[in-house]
């Protein structure tokens, strides 16, 4: 009889446990139920049942009873993402890629302190970029390829010290590329393909040292490529064709040894530099980010 009640009381706990980790703030729920409607919730591909736990609702990640994940890729998402995201206070993931949300990015997306991964390609969200990255130490991946942003890519944008995977491409963006993005000196891809960004490139390539990835094909970059580029060593692929650069003779120095793809307008140094290998096209490489949803 005691093992009995001992176990009960075991079980007891553990239930109890569960459904206190399963509790979120009502401040959390709140916005996830205005994000719901604000996005269409009812014609989403997986839906939510209001009635339920929020920890049974799909795409909602919780850990330790606060919000830390919200993934809803390729889920029928459509109309806006309303404004008062920065009450999920703990989230890690944003991922809303491969949908047909609009309208403006909401003004407080970017005070979320521990985000890690944001993730909003291929939708059709437009307006500016914010110019404030202060409270985003955390954010290791931005990603909002095929949107329909405008404007200039801002200084600002140095602030995310601990970004490792920057995707701007298929945007209206122009202007020129900001010197502070040499501040991002942990980054490994930097994709900036199909923009109109215009001008010389005064940023100091050779500081990102670990960068494996440099697309900035198809803008209308001029002048010549910076030189500190030929010293960075972990580059394996790199797409610079579609622009205007007048020389990019500082690149036959190239000290990557791994460089698995090199497209230029420069057949030479394609050759020189580039593989048998065909070019990844944009078509996949959005594949590529399908498989990496995550």
């Amino acid at each position: 009889m005691k093992n009995i009640l001992k176990y009960t009381c075991i079980f007891f706990f553990m239930v109890s446990g569960c459904i206190a980790n399963a509790q979120i703030p009502k401040s959390e729920k709140q916005y996830l139920l205005e994000f719901h409607k604000s996005t269409v919730g009812e014609q989403w591909q997986n839906t939510w049942n209001l009635k339920a736990d929020p920890s049974s609702w799909y795409g909602v990640e919780i850990n330790d009873g606060h919000v830390v994940g919200l993934k809803l890729y390729r889920n029928n998402l459509s109309g806006k993402i309303p404004n008062g995201i920065a009450a999920l206070t703990n989230l890690k993931t944003l991922n809303l890629s491969f949908n047909t949300l609009t309208g403006n990015l909401p003004k407080d997306l970017f005070e979320l302190e521990t985000l890690k991964s944001l993730r909003l390609e291929m939708n059709k969200l437009s307006g500016t970029l914010p110019q404030d990255y202060t409270k985003m130490k955390s954010l290791e991946e931005l990603s909002m390829f095929n949107n329909l942003f405008q404007g200039a890519i801002p200084s600002g944008i140095g602030e995310l010290e601990n970004l490792k995977a920057l995707n701007l491409s298929s945007n209206y963006l122009e202007g020129s590329l900001p010197k502070s993005i040499e501040k991002l000196l942990n980054l490994e891809r930097l994709e900036l393909f199909g923009n109109k960004l215009t001008g010389p490139i005064e940023v100091d390539l050779g500081r990102l040292v670990n960068l494996k990835e440099l697309i900035l094909s198809y803008n209308q970059f001029e002048g010549d490529v910076p030189s500190s580029m030929a010293t960075l060593s972990n580059l394996e692929f790199v797409q610079l064709q579609g622009n205007d650069f007048r020389s990019l003779n500082s690149l036959l120095r190239m000290q990557s040894q791994k460089l698995a793809v090199f497209d230029s307008d420069d057949e030479f140094l394609n050759m020189k530099l580039g593989s048998t290998k065909s070019s990844r096209t944009r078509v996949v490489d959005t594949k590529y980010e399908d498989v990496n949803r995550n």
